[in-house]
């Protein structure tokens, strides 16, 4: 199995048409894979080899680009784009699927809407792992603002904020549109509250990387819910510990506790 971009499908889920790969062992356990802002299915978990990873172990892949990213629509409107929305077009491709459970991996924006699938539909998960988000899922991560006025801005030349210009220059990466993600990062950074955190009862692992200023402490994150562990990503930041083969160790022998794979 090669790093290429797979074959993508479509269906349909609240006037919008998204795309998913649904790849590996078709007789595998399934594994739903929620990328992060500003991301794709491809970019997110794709290149950095998670699908090899997990197809080669025995696993079912499957993957979306969320709405306002990569082959799916992008509506320009910020009410599109709560995470309760995005949790609620995972769950349409599982049923899209005829999957009833999954294992549910998502990283950063894509752990938060994990947590809602979570919360909102605990029947449909196996398991979660959390990437690049501790407990900044509950008490934010830091100004967004000057992210979405760097994705906006003429051109990245333009963009003085540090965060603002990584984000802008991954966006650029990816041929994103910069409108979408300006209306999907406005609603998209709903917070989880303790409490409701401390309700996801499935197995969790949370892994964040020891440079990432972003995320929150993975561990602060763990102590709130009812049965989650910690793994450091060792010496990686936000954008570059996605892809860590110290992540993917943790998550193949994490996942061995369900399947034995």
């Amino acid at each position: 199995m090669n790093l290429n971009a797979p074959k993508f499908s479509t269906f349909q889920h609240d006037g919008l048409q998204l795309a998913y790969f649904d790849e590996g062992d078709a007789a595998g356990p399934p594994v739903l894979l929620i990328h992060g802002f500003a991301s794709t299915a491809a970019v997110n978990w794709v290149f950095p080899g998670w699908l090899k990873t997990l197809g080669e172990a025995g696993y079912r892949v499957i993957a979306l680009d969320n709405r306002g990213h990569g082959a799916s629509d992008k509506p320009h409107e910020s009410e599109a784009y709560y995470p309760q929305l995005m949790a609620a077009d995972a769950v349409a491709l599982l049923n899209h699927l005829g999957i009833p459970e999954a294992h549910v991996m998502g990283y950063s924006m894509g752990a938060r809407i994990s947590a809602f699938v979570a919360l909102g539909h605990p029947e449909r998960v196996r398991s979660l792992v959390f990437g690049g988000i501790g407990i900044g899922i509950c008490d934010g991560v830091g100004d967004w603002d000057p992210i979405a006025a760097a994705l906006l801005a003429p051109s990245l030349d333009v963009v003085t904020d540090p965060k603002g210009r990584m984000f802008r220059a991954f966006a650029d990466q990816t041929r994103s549109d910069r409108f979408a993600l300006a209306a999907c990062i406005e609603t998209s950074r709903t917070l989880i509250s303790r409490a409701d955190m401390g309700r996801i009862d499935v197995p969790a692992l949370i892994g964040v990387g020891t440079r990432d200023d972003i995320a929150g402490s993975p561990q602060q994150l763990a102590d709130v819910m009812q049965d989650a562990r910690v793994i450091d990503i060792p010496d990686r930041d936000h954008m570059l510990a996605v892809g860590d083969r110290v992540f993917k160790k943790a998550v193949l022998e994490f996942y061995q506790q369900f399947d034995g794979a």
